[in-house]
């Protein structure tokens, strides 16, 4: 990352604005050198142009009044920052001129071995993007020490970031085509991996459902199909196999706010099985609020249909009529190899 000069930071005052409210946000290590020499290559380009309302990607901009911002403390309700969309084209390209791959590596891309030294090797980028929202990739790049991942190849000897800030080598447009790169980079987030988790989202009705499975820790060949059958069946005195995690996040479209009181099902579909239906009851974690069930999807789930009921919480003033609707999310889901 020492091969060219690049422009300063142009934000212009609303872009300073932007990065400011990225700083306050939370954050990832994403690359590391413990030099100040990065940050070299391609020259600025413009801003990209703003989404346009009700586009593909886009979100549907909120309008609110000045009474409402002031009595709500200076934001809409539910408000937080979102990162506006980049190229990642450009952000891989970007990529390379900054010849992060020396410190990098990701699987399916055809950049130069990172090096092998502990202080030039950073974490492995490959799902990154299925791991991560845009905002927690975006404040690493500018404001890495907010968060601190501790361990080798996130954090040195001074308990700090290992990765440098980015804030005065890259222009705005430049930043947002490297996240939005780094965000499409999903590496094997579609194989059912222990412990990994896997995410599907989509918008349906009055709400946004977000569909995560983390597959149980256990080795595969130890589990029965569906997560419900014991190892030497009926009477087995064998421990009970370790179970998978299926977690429904269900948030206002509007305003990203969790929905309680919400009777929610999966149905789940495999090759060559019955459909099998769940209820998931709601539960809290360090994730926030959902709804969850512990269970191991059967080999070759292929699609998993959501169901939500009406709520059953009472609901007054503007929020009356929302959320009496069923609705039903489909996702589709990639079967294991045969």
């Amino acid at each position: 990352m020492r091969t060219r000069s690049f422009t300063r930071l142009v934000l212009l005052c609303a872009a300073g604005v932007v990065a400011a409210t990225v700083s306050a946000s939370v954050g990832l290590v994403v690359a590391q050198d413990p030099h100040s020499g990065h940050g070299q290559g391609a020259a600025g380009s413009a801003a990209p142009p703003s989404p346009t309302p009700g586009a593909a990607g886009a979100r549907v901009p909120r309008r609110v009044t000045m009474e409402e911002l002031h009595r709500a403390g200076g934001v809409p309700r539910g408000w937080k920052f979102t990162v506006p969309p980049g190229d990642p084209a450009k952000g891989r390209q970007l990529f390379a001129d900054l010849e992060c791959y020396k410190c990098h590596t990701m699987k399916g891309e055809l950049f130069p071995a990172a090096g092998s030294e502990p202080t030039s090797t950073g974490p492995e980028l490959s799902g990154m993007g299925a791991e991560h929202p845009a905002e927690y990739i975006a404040e690493s790049i500018l404001a890495p020490n907010h968060v601190i991942v501790e361990g080798p190849g996130h954090s040195g000897p001074d308990g700090l970031s290992t990765m440098p800030s980015f804030i005065d080598n890259l222009s705005l447009a430049q930043w947002l085509d490297l996240v939005a790169y780094l965000k499409s980079l999903t590496g094997d987030a579609d194989a059912p991996q222990a412990g990994h988790a896997i995410e599907r989202e989509q918008v349906a009705g009055d709400y946004r459902v977000r569909l995560s499975y983390v597959a149980p820790t256990s080795p595969a060949g130890q589990h029965g199909a569906g997560g419900h059958r014991h190892p030497g069946g009926p009477g087995s005195s064998a421990a009970k196999p370790a179970q998978g995690r299926l977690s429904i996040f269900v948030t206002d479209r509007g305003f990203d706010e969790a929905v309680p009181y919400l009777p929610v099902t999966a149905a789940v579909q495999a090759e060559r099985r019955p459909t099998e239906r769940l209820r998931l009851g709601p539960r809290m974690d360090e994730q926030g609020f959902h709804y969850g069930l512990d269970v191991t999807l059967p080999p070759r789930t292929q699609k998993i249909t959501v169901s939500i009921g009406a709520t059953t919480m009472q609901l007054a003033g503007s929020a009356k009529g929302k959320f009496a609707q069923a609705v039903s999310a489909v996702f589709d889901w990639e079967p294991e190899p045969r």
